[in-house]
């Protein structure tokens, strides 16, 4: 161990019990545990008769069975017009939707519908369910009297999982409060089927599910924390990592890469350095080592032998991992991985896990959100032009229907300030023609109103008032405006800020 190493780990050891309070935490979840409790009695059966199944899977089965329950109908209707085609995906959408909504007694979603993952938007209605099931089943009272059993589930993870996160942070040299303004998070599944890991980053938060399984899921639990802490730092160099995305191409044809590691030159090059990170800490002799590197680049991780033979010099100097990973992307010599990967062979043997372990979300948020946000900034400052043409990009791009809708209506409203009323009807037109959320729905109506008010078109500007009030879910500030429309004719005034 070298110096710099040895003075963290003399400082580090000491408190190894803080880490999880400080950045992150294992724990239960009630949320979770409703979802899965509802699924349960819903039709999920995935291996009932295997011996790693927790008892309180078959305890908690038998309590729901017990109850004449009218939700569990609704339940099962709701769950067999979901089907997946394993068992595993048909828990990977509950995982992902319990990780979206608030919880009881409501379980509502975190944020906007275009926002959630596309295995959460399928799932619209089932918070409804939830609440309704959760009230009648007494599922409050029911978490209650389990909580022993996680109780002990969580003590059997905390000391083998607080030493990996520690080994980990000693060598990454990262400070033991994690990382800024986001969460590491290890939920405890107890209902679901064993050995599955479930990962998740939303908004940069990262969320690792277990199910039961006979030897905690140590090293999977490693894995997802090395993603953690390592993406935003790839992220932070990434104008110099995608300088040598062409190496990506290499590892198109490797039969068992996951497709998302294809598509993502950056999630690639941070999983290649993780697998020279693991092989680094492994305790296994120096050719086991040299062996899992090898394997690594035969499975697609093309960048793993150049991290692996940088990673002997960071060990010798002083910088934390998150500011000295620019020297190693610097260090990539295109010509020499180049001429490495002519010789790649890729393995031909799928891989073998002792947990099934469902990849996570795509970063977020989207380039798409990214750039509408840019040009709501742009329009607030009147910058037109310069909002209109990132708009147009946006469209050009093909965004889902959804932020669609927002470039049309952003659009629209950037043709109305430039009292370009024909271009801007058919662009309000256009927003409702594209699936809008609530609120760019009513404004589309309402500024269709306005329009028309304008152009002596009073019986019509009326009829789009009356639409506007009669949007679910639509703001305060949109029904207000559609009840002055009504009152009275519109007469031409700025635009409402921000609208």
């Amino acid at each position: 161990m070298t110096g710099p190493l040895r003075k963290l780990v003399a400082i580090l050891v000491l408190a190894p019990a803080a880490l999880f309070p400080q950045q992150g935490q294992l724990d239960g979840s009630e949320t979770e545990f409703t979802v899965l409790a509802a699924i349960n009695a819903a039709g999920y059966d995935a291996d009932l008769d295997s011996p790693s199944n927790h008892p309180l899977r078959r305890e908690v089965r038998r309590y729901l069975a017990s109850r004449p329950l009218r939700s569990v109908a609704k339940l099962k209707t709701f769950f067999e017009e979901h089907r997946q085609e394993n068992w595993t995906a048909e828990l990977s959408q509950y995982v992902s939707f319990a990780l979206q909504v608030t919880g009881p007694p409501d379980f509502k979603f975190r944020t906007l519908t275009y926002q959630l993952p596309p295995d959460v938007q399928r799932l619209q209605g089932l918070g409804t369910l939830l609440a309704e099931f959760y009230r009648e089943a007494e599922i409050g009272s029911l978490w209650k009297k389990v909580q022993p059993h996680y109780d002990e589930a969580i003590a059997r993870y905390h000391e083998p999982v607080t030493r990996a996160l520690l080994e980990l942070n000693v060598y990454l040299r990262n400070p033991t409060s994690g990382v800024s303004g986001r969460t590491f998070m290890v939920l405890i599944s107890l209902l679901a089927a064993p050995h599955q890991i479930h990962t998740r980053s939303y908004e940069g938060n990262y969320y690792v599910v277990v199910t039961p399984s006979p030897e905690p899921q140590i090293e999977d639990i490693r894995y997802a924390y090395l993603h953690y802490l390592l993406e935003p730092v790839a992220t932070r160099y990434q104008e110099k990592l995608l300088a040598k995305k062409a190496l990506g191409d290499y590892a198109l044809g490797a039969p068992y890469l996951e497709e998302h590691y294809k598509q993502d030159f950056l999630l690639l090059a941070t999983a290649s350095l993780i697998r020279a990170i693991e092989a680094r800490l492994a305790k296994v002799p120096a050719a086991e080592k040299a062996a899992m590197i090898d394997q690594a680049w035969r499975r697609g991780f093309i960048l793993a032998p150049h991290f692996w033979e940088q990673l002997p010099a960071y060990e010798k100097q002083e910088q934390a991992m998150r500011f000295y990973f620019e020297e190693m992307v610097n260090a990539i010599d295109l010509r020499k991985e180049e001429a490495r990967a002519q010789e790649l062979e890729f393995d031909q043997t799928p891989p073998v896990r002792k947990a099934r372990q469902v990849a996570q979300a795509p970063p977020e948020p989207p380039a798409a959100e990214k750039l509408l946000e840019e040009a709501e900034e742009l329009y607030r400052q009147r910058r037109l032009d310069e909002a209109r043409q990132l708009l147009l990009r946006l469209l050009r791009e093909r965004a889902p229907r959804p932020l669609e809708a927002r470039a049309y209506y952003g659009l629209a409203r950037i043709a109305t300030l430039k009292n370009e009323a024909e271009l801007a009807a058919s662009l309000f037109q256009k927003t409702l023609e594209s699936d809008p959320e609530p609120q760019e729905k009513a404004w589309a109506l309402i500024y269709l109103g306005r329009l028309a008010d304008v152009g002596g078109r009073r019986q019509e500007a009326v009829n789009y008032y009356q639409a506007a009030l009669a949007v679910e879910g639509a703001s305060e500030g949109s029904r207000k405006a559609a009840r002055q429309g009504l009152e009275g004719a519109f007469a031409r005034t700025p635009a409402p800020s921000g609208q």
